[in-house]
């Protein structure tokens, strides 16, 4: 038996994308590619967001790798 909460919390399929299609087209009608442009802009300066702060953790391993290491002694030469 299904639990019947559960089957409210499945993804669409098909048939169903297209009808929440036709309803988004309804309802928003011309806002739609705005609002599609939105949603891009946000998506790429959250990924530019991202890099930052992976550029910057780098950025701060680096120097702590460095302190780290012990440097080596040279021999004089002869």
């Amino acid at each position: 038996m299904i639990n019947p909460t559960l089957a409210f919390m499945s993804l669409p399929s098909g048939g169903e994308w297209i009808i929440i299609l036709i309803i988004a087209v309804l309802i928003f009608g011309r806002r739609l590619p705005e609002i599609a442009r939105g949603i891009g802009k946000s998506i790429t300066e959250f990924k530019k967001g991202i890099k930052d702060v992976e550029t910057d953790i780098k950025s701060v391993d680096e120097p702590a790798k460095k302190a780290d290491e012990v440097p080596q002694k040279e021999e004089p030469k002869p």
